[in-house]
């Protein structure tokens, strides 16, 4: 492929339907916390190219990629604690499992 910003958009969507996909199928906590953090380096990777594409958005995409960098980090941290929380006192990992704390 060329080196344009077709090439990386297309690898951006294909990323980000893997991740759409993975989070709507998988019943594993851990693997739909995998799944997000795949869709948000999608927009990650999109944000970067339009940055050295785009001649006026080039310092400013580096610092928005870096900031989502920093959510997805404080989401799996939060995410992962939460999971590891309610495995302990469920024994399983498995989401359906989880309306039943409701009650």
């Amino acid at each position: 492929m060329s080196n344009s910003l077709d090439a990386y958009l297309i690898l951006a969507g294909i990323l980000f339907s893997i991740g759409t996909f993975g989070f709507l199928a998988r019943r594993n906590a851990i693997s739909m916390l995998m799944s997000i953090e795949l869709m948000l380096n999608a927009v990650n990777l999109s944000i970067v190219a339009f940055g050295a594409f785009v001649p006026s958005l080039h310092n400013q995409g580096a610092v928005i990629a870096l900031m989502i960098m920093a959510v997805a980090a404080a989401e799996a941290t939060v995410g992962l604690s939460i999971v590891i929380a309610i495995f302990r006192n469920r024994r399983t990992p498995l989401v359906d499992e989880y309306d039943s704390m409701r009650q």
